[in-house]
């Protein structure tokens, strides 16, 4: 599922983009970040399908050794422990992930070095080579090898985020949100999982669809008011010298702790603040911190800032 700061990063994006377009069309902008969000699931499941990918890799290898023409003794007795991974069998043959492959029509054979790469530098990994090496591994240990294998070798890979940016513009900023869904979903695995195990679906629910529906919607709603507010706090500072995409950050958030009466103010206020260490500079971070701060309390005094829920009625 996708991940609400993912989600927020996608508006943030579409909205950028709305505002920079000479026709400003807000259905087909709302028509491109859900676009935009389903790439970002297509992507869940390219690197999912990694690992399949290198095991299939792994026993092409040994294939080969076997078929020499003079095979040495380990070429005919191989540790086929990696390419017996019980994960790794579980997710070839989990039927959601094979229909959306189908579907999708999603593959990496146009990338087969780019397997070939992934291979090599796996299997000169520490924890692999402990990984073969161990008189025995329990189910636990092939799942963590996996997750090693995203975390070390794929996420900070230089190739595949050349690859990325061939295939699909909308995956510059994806990677490290869909990495930890795969992390998360190889942890949801358990030995006695069958192919009927339902993987994470596009949305976690309902309420998120419409979060990111309505966060694109009432931001354009609140522009007006929004940049006042911005103007009137923003002290000694011109709203033309203020970067557009600080403008933007707080334009959500405005529109955020007004319209979601369920997320708590310090939520919002900390979700913008990390989006814009992606975004904008250090000293925007500060700039966007100290500026919403004094949004928020008065927002908070006219009565605006309304949120209801367990624990959040009169929310200081």
């Amino acid at each position: 599922m996708i991940s609400r700061r993912l989600l927020r990063i996608k508006v943030l994006q579409v909205l950028y983009a709305y505002y920079k377009s000479d026709q400003k069309d807000l259905n087909k902008s709302e028509k491109e970040l859900f676009f935009s969000i389903n790439k970002a699931y297509d992507l869940f499941y390219y690197l999912l399908l990694l690992a399949v990918e290198v095991v299939d890799y792994a026993e092409s290898r040994i294939e080969l050794a076997k078929n020499k023409r003079m095979p040495s003794y380990e070429d005919l007795h191989p540790n086929t422990r990696f390419i017996d991974n019980s994960f790794v069998e579980q997710l070839r043959n989990n039927n959601q992930f094979r229909r959306y492959l189908d579907t999708a029509s999603i593959n990496w054979s146009t990338y087969p070095e780019f397997i070939k790469e992934l291979y090599n530098l796996f299997i000169d990994h520490p924890e692999y080579k402990e990984y073969m090496e161990a008189d025995e591994v329990d189910y636990n240990q092939e799942k963590k090898i996996i997750i090693r294998f995203f975390n070390d070798i794929v996420f900070p890979n230089e190739s595949l985020y050349q690859i990325l940016e061939e295939k699909s513009i909308y995956w510059n900023d994806d990677l490290e949100f869909v990495i930890s869904m795969v992390i998360k979903t190889v942890k949801k695995f358990r030995k006695s999982s069958t192919e009927e195990l339902e993987l994470p679906d596009l949305f976690k629910n309902d309420e998120d669809r419409e979060f990111v529906k309505k966060l694109f919607r009432k931001a354009t709603v609140y522009r007006s008011m929004s940049l006042e507010l911005i103007k009137e706090k923003a002290s000694n500072w011109d709203l033309e010298r203020i970067a557009f995409m600080d403008v933007l950050i707080m334009q959500l958030a405005i529109t955020e702790m007004i319209e979601f009466k369920s997320i708590p103010t310090k939520v919002t206020l900390n979700e913008f603040l990390e989006i814009a260490k992606y975004y904008s500079t250090e000293k925007s971070n500060t700039f966007i911190n100290g500026v919403l701060d004094k949004i928020m309390q008065k927002l908070k005094e006219e009565k605006k800032i309304v949120k209801t829920g367990r624990g959040l009625i009169g929310e200081a």
